[in-house]
């Protein structure tokens, strides 16, 4: 049987550690609290937010149709920026830039929108503001990973921490060649994505709309 969900393993110590402390707090109640239905309150409140821990590094199991032309969503979450931009760090023109907000119940497992060559990977120290602010992308914490395909089309996808989110894990290295689809890294807790496209691509998402990584098409090269 094809297993449905995995734990992504940047998770794993995390839950441990979750879990030691949760079933400490566990064992002070049963012998700190006499009243047995508070016993049973504070079990299910316990229980869910390891739940809810766990269920934060899931990794479904997403199978992906390759395409040359299409530019996928590399993160779930909804699209919250869709416009034209100038892009002064690579590519110094005007790019489309899409961007997707991850709320805590998202999955935060990231994606190659699209396949060939990692040309930059760049990491920015840098504040915390909530990812939907819009200077978020510049100001806070974040990482940039230039990527160009078989036909020197190329794209900037950024991964950036938000109020929350204190870690972003990015596995790119320059040189390297990466297939659509693949994992890029995960953000822990609320953040966003920021895609920038050519300006000729065809968009094929609106604002306000709900995307999945690996299914949702961004856009499509001419």
């Amino acid at each position: 049987m094809k297993r449905i969900v995995k734990i992504h393993k940047e998770g794993l110590r995390f839950i441990i550690v979750i879990f030691a402390l949760l079933a400490v707090v566990v064992a002070l109640i049963s012998i700190h609290v006499e009243q047995v239905w508070i016993h049973y309150i504070l079990y299910a409140i316990a229980i869910a937010f390891f739940y809810f821990v766990v269920r934060f590094f899931r990794v479904p199991n997403r199978e992906i149709i390759k395409n040359d032309k299409a530019i996928y969503a590399p993160a779930d979450g909804k699209i919250v920026v869709i416009e034209e931009i100038d892009e002064d760090c690579y590519f110094h023109d005007r790019r489309l830039q899409i961007s997707i907000f991850m709320s805590p119940l998202n999955v935060h497992v990231n994606s190659y929108p699209i396949s060939g060559r990692v040309v930059k990977s760049d990491y920015y120290p840098g504040k915390h503001l909530v990812a939907w602010y819009p200077k978020s992308s510049e100001l806070n914490e974040h990482t940039n990973v230039v990527l160009e395909n078989e036909r020197g089309k190329q794209i900037l996808v950024r991964q950036v921490a938000g109020k929350v989110a204190r870690r972003i894990v990015c596995y790119s290295k320059e040189g390297e060649q990466v297939e659509q689809g693949s994992e890029i890294g995960i953000i822990k807790l609320g953040s966003r994505v920021d895609v920038l496209l050519p300006l000729d691509v065809s968009i094929n998402v609106e604002l306000g709309e709900s995307v999945r990584s690996k299914k949702t098409i961004l856009a499509y090269f001419d």
